[in-house]
């Protein structure tokens, strides 16, 4: 079990502790803080931290020195609260010494894990814890700016795919084609050979066949 306190929203503790400024009962219990409207069914989570800094006991009365400490006035709270922090997380301190004020969230997680052996998400919460308390006691939190990430393999692909492709050279698109009907180029000379086939009558006479053969110079070949 985590012997540091912790709770998803460390901003009730701040709360509860802000309430009992003002009024501050003999004995605080999950029903004090049900009244107050804080952490809905994490009562038992205020309460622990409550009790890890002393402020009430293990039976939830309040002692003197959480009586005193939260009852001063603006100016002179946060130096007294912070007393009851350095004591309550003596081995942060001991490890950090005043730097635990300003740790990073991120460097309190790792030391909480390390030290109670918790999860990430638990380790977390008890940073969170931790940062509520340092504000209350004055001190402004770290803000660590957030790395750039390292390109990867994929995100180096996607910016290659992203690169706009080459623009192609622009087309002219020739218009239908028609097919119209155009002149051969004209021949030079060509040979030509013609067979003649002459079927002559068998009962012609000698002027039929005299008349064919003229005709046939005459038609055909003085052309």
């Amino acid at each position: 079990m985590a012997s540091h306190p912790y709770i998803s929203g460390p901003g009730n503790i701040t709360q509860m502790i802000g309430y009992l400024r003002k009024s501050f009962p003999a004995t605080v219990n999950s029903d004090t803080v049900k009244k107050y409207q804080l952490a809905s069914n994490n009562e038992s989570y205020v309460i622990n931290a409550l009790q890890f800094l002393g402020i009430i006991d293990e039976e939830g009365k309040r002692t003197n020195k959480g009586h005193d400490v939260l009852l001063l006035p603006q100016g002179e709270f946060e130096t007294a609260f912070a007393s009851l922090v350095r004591e309550a997380y003596s081995d942060l301190f001991e490890h950090w010494s005043d730097e635990a004020w300003t740790l990073s969230k991120g460097d309190l997680t790792a030391y909480f894990r390390t030290t109670d052996k918790t999860s990430e998400v638990i380790g977390g919460r008890q940073a969170g814890v931790f940062q509520a308390f340092s504000s209350l006691a004055g001190h402004e939190q770290q803000t660590t700016p957030s790395k750039p990430r390292a390109a990867t393999s994929n995100s180096k692909s996607n910016a290659t795919r992203a690169k706009p492709a080459k623009a192609k050279p622009s087309e002219t698109l020739a218009g239908p084609i028609v097919a119209v009907p155009g002149h051969t180029s004209p021949k030079k000379d060509m040979a030509l050979t013609v067979r003649i086939e002459i079927n002559l009558p068998a009962e012609g006479s000698q002027e039929t066949y005299d008349n064919i053969f003229k005709s046939i110079k005459a038609n055909l070949i003085d052309v």
